[in-house]
């Protein structure tokens, strides 16, 4: 555990920095409360002056501290738990940063809560490259530079206002290719569902994100707004990519301790 905590907190200290200084001046981001549907609250502290979205980012963190400790394969390798608990900070960490953006509304939360999406994408071809190479083949290396290019590709956002989107939209479209990739060749009807639940709560979050404001003219998302309800689904996206991707472990490392017997 205490490997995959560093490989998540020195590269999230660093962008932390970097989001602190000048460098992001130019980025594209929504600094106004307006941006978000939901109703400012003035009565209540700045970090729960919008009382939803700010409370549904605990979700992401009881998420990541259930798959951090979970035990349901008694046979897991020190590599795959790694790969879990590297996925299970992430979770962890990134419903603070998200919390900071709404309670400052200021730049540097919001570049980190753009920024901090990118490396969490990429991490699931990190994990499905561990599950079609096996343990002999896979590197923590590999998985570095595939992680430092991940955030890299953030510079992105520097060259074009909607460079975010590009960068974002590349790594979605790999997630996902890669996941039916492997599921087609490992998968089950089991896994298959996992992935179908992780694809529509992506699909889901985007939706009722963009549709925030016009979703509001229905009483059903007039205290919980679509930007809630998209938090809902990233945060079920991450859960049934958990399960999609332990599962798909579990049965790799199934196959492999049966060849070597």
């Amino acid at each position: 555990m205490k490997s995959a905590l560093l490989h998540v907190s020195v590269p999230f200290v660093l962008c932390v920095a970097w989001a602190n200084t000048s460098l992001f001046d130019e980025v594209e981001v929504d600094l106004s409360s307006d941006h978000y549907a939901e109703k400012m609250v003035d009565c209540l502290p700045g970090f729960l002056a919008m009382p939803c979205n700010c409370l549904v980012n605990l979700a992401y963190i009881f998420m990541g501290l259930y798959w951090l400790l979970w035990h349901g394969d008694v046979q897991e390798t020190s590599q795959s738990r790694y790969l879990r608990e590297v996925f299970a900070f992430m979770a962890v960490l990134y419903g603070p940063v998200q919390w900071t953006r709404l309670a400052m509304l200021r730049r540097s939360p919001a570049v980190l809560d753009q920024w901090f999406t990118l490396p969490i994408f990429a991490w699931v071809p990190v994990w499905i490259s561990f599950i079609e190479g096996g343990s002999t083949k896979w590197r923590v290396k590999h998985a570095g530079m595939h992680q430092l290019f991940s955030i890299l590709s953030y510079g992105l956002a520097l060259a074009h206002e909607r460079g975010f989107e590009v960068a974002l939209g590349c790594h979605v479209a790999l997630a996902v290719f890669k996941g039916v990739r492997v599921q087609l060749a490992h998968g089950d009807g089991r896994t298959r569902g996992y992935l179908l639940l992780a694809v529509l709560s992506c699909v889901g979050f985007v939706v009722l994100k963009l549709l925030d404001h016009w979703l509001t003219r229905y009483r059903l998302f007039q205290r919980l707004t679509g930007h809630f309800w998209s938090k809902v689904c990233d945060v079920l996206q991450f859960h049934f990519s958990f399960c999609f991707l332990t599962t798909l472990t579990q049965r790799a490392q199934g196959k492999t301790a049966a060849q070597h017997e």
